[in-house]
């Protein structure tokens, strides 16, 4: 027995040399805070939730985006959005966002890296997109600074695109809209798949839910799946889907 217990004292030192080692190598906390976000994507990300200090790469769809970030705005965060000017008040707030507490950059310029560490900074999610064309995917000074600027202030990093060591992928794929009859009718909801590649699981999870529904809300449909995906690189492709 007492040669258990002084293995098990021994082995306290190397277990947290260990989790050091793989925060350098990962570049974030294992244990850092998550924020909260809408309950059906919670069973689909790593820790239930957006991790603070971290960027996850989302598919182009605006759904997608406002939908993640409703909650954390709900909450009293601060949220801001970089880099895309067709987006409005109007659709963030039908997704249930705090006006009063969210930010418009519709267009930051050429250094629009730079706008985005600065805003990182001080508001605690920021949505980005990268102009087209941008070298942002590839890893690089510029973005291992703002990775670090991140991590310092705890900041949520949501990129509309590939992003290099991002913490997990969400992508969005089989749209099906309702509300349209035999040629003609009105849009009124749309189902779709969510799948989330997470660099902390070798799964991917995906599950169909109403983004939105066709009252406005979003819904899960049954339960998330899993399905075995090599991973070998660290950026992953997204698609755009509106």
């Amino acid at each position: 027995m007492r040669a258990i217990v002084r293995d098990q004292v021994q082995a306290v030192p190397d277990i947290h040399a260990l989790r050091d080692r793989l925060e350098r190598m990962q570049g974030r906390r294992m244990d850092a805070p998550v924020l909260p976000t809408h309950p059906a994507f919670s069973s689909l990300l790593p820790g239930g939730g957006l991790r603070s200090g971290s960027v996850y790469a989302l598919a182009r769809s605006a759904s997608l985006l406002l939908a993640l970030m409703a909650r954390p705005s709900q909450d009293g965060a601060w949220c801001g959005v970089i880099g895309m000017p067709e987006l409005g008040a109007e659709a963030a707030e039908k997704y249930g966002l705090d006006l009063d507490r969210l930010v418009f950059i519709p267009d930051p310029g050429p250094r629009w890296l730079a706008v985005t560490a600065t805003i990182a900074e001080v508001l605690p999610v920021v949505a980005v997109r990268p102009p087209a064309g941008s070298p942002a995917a590839r890893a690089g000074a510029e973005t291992t600074r703002l990775a670090a600027r991140l991590r310092d202030r705890g900041s949520v990093l949501l990129v509309q695109g590939a992003w290099p060591q991002a913490e997990a992928v969400i992508d969005v794929a089989d749209p099906r809209w309702s509300g349209l009859g035999q040629g003609h009718g009105y849009l009124a909801g749309r189902e779709l798949t969510v799948s989330v590649t997470s660099r902390r699981s070798p799964n991917a999870r995906r599950a169909r839910m109403l983004l939105p529904a066709a009252d406005g809300t979003i819904e899960l449909l049954g339960a998330p799946a899993e399905r075995l995906v090599p991973r070998d690189r660290d950026v992953y492709p997204v698609r755009a889907v509106g």
